[in-house]
């Protein structure tokens, strides 16, 4: 029988996973632990969360006449779909969890309430995390909520990755050089169905051995691998079920299928270092998430971590935008 590597809350474990599964991380540069999320317990506060999000949008939008209904008979996915159909990709940056690179203002949306907070906290998350990183858990800035609607009814808006297919790339290739030798951990979840025709993560097994690779800046879409850089034939599609968790290396080149169905699909991208290695964002907040060290370090106020981000919000309305990458338009690879 294969050895569970687990941390206990009395006689109960957290999280699990076997020597096998750490094994194929260390080989693949990613693993699925299938259900290690329980949707009621773990994952329904958050939908709770966002379809309160949904209503308060749809009506201020409807008042301020950018709809022409609040569509609050449909329920969320469709919902969603008809105020992106109206209103474009301003409203995916409502419903994220992280503020823009560009053009902050001081009225820019973004979310950051307690059932997400919570979320990231999440005990299995950590307890898995650690296994990974260690016990000291830094909840990193590098984190996106992508709720992405069937692509066919959105042809005629603009919009970027949030809502439509992520490009290629690294997530230690898409944050600054300082954060190079952090032992950054990719930790990815749907709240929804994410197969193959909902848009699911793609990755290329491996592709975490030949650690950074060049990436090119898209007119739309942020950052993209071109596919000289890497065998796209060994691509591989991740399906999931709400209640799956990925991990991945930050040097793991993975992007996303297009949504060709007619439902959402709602993921989370969130990050988790060991505490004190730079994150390579550091305009933008992060927490101490766990610290067996040092336990009163750790945030558990969510209304701290608002507050946060908040202030973050006013001060770089004030000033020009940061450097958050370090891909320039003349990079020579791109030619």
């Amino acid at each position: 029988m294969a050895t569970c590597y687990t941390y206990l809350e009395g006689a109960q474990p957290l999280a699990c996973l076997n020597a096998d599964q750490l094994e194929q991380f260390e080989r693949d540069g990613y693993l699925v632990a299938k259900g290690l999320l329980d949707f009621e317990e773990d994952l329904q506060p958050v939908v709770d969360e966002y379809s309160a999000l949904l209503d308060e949008l749809a009506s201020d939008l409807f008042e301020r006449g950018e709809l022409t209904s609040t569509y609050a008979d449909l329920p969320f996915g469709e919902r969603l779909t008809k105020v992106y159909a109206n209103t474009g990709q301003e409203t995916a940056q409502h419903l994220d969890i992280s503020l823009p690179q560009q053009g902050v203002r001081a009225d820019t949306p973004f979310w950051a309430g307690p059932a997400v907070f919570h979320m990231l906290r999440n005990r299995k998350l950590l307890d898995a995390a650690e296994l990974f990183i260690g016990p000291e858990i830094y909840s990193t800035p590098v984190q996106h909520v992508r709720i992405k609607p069937p692509e066919h009814l959105m042809s005629d808006i603009q919009t970027n990755d949030l809502v439509r297919a992520t490009p290629w790339h690294q997530d230690g290739g898409v944050v600054l050089p300082e954060a190079d030798a952090t032992e950054m951990l990719t930790v990815w979840l749907p709240l929804t169905a994410s197969g193959i025709e909902h848009g699911c993560i793609k990755l290329i097994p491996g592709s975490h051995r030949d650690h950074l690779l060049e990436h090119c800046l898209l007119p739309t879409s942020g950052y993209e691998i071109p596919t000289k850089f890497f065998a796209e034939e060994e691509t591989i599609p991740v399906p999931m079920q709400a209640g799956d968790v990925l991990f991945m290396s930050r040097w793991t080149c993975h992007g996303s299928l297009s949504n060709t169905s007619d439902q959402i699909r709602w993921s989370f991208d969130l990050r988790y270092s060991p505490v004190g290695q730079p994150t390579g964002r550091t305009e933008f907040p992060g927490f101490v998430a766990r610290s067996r060290s040092h336990p009163e370090s750790e945030l558990h106020d969510p209304d701290v971590w608002h507050t946060r981000w908040r202030e973050t919000r006013d001060r770089l309305a004030l000033r020009d935008d940061p450097t958050y990458n370090r891909w320039t338009e003349s990079n020579p690879a791109c030619a």
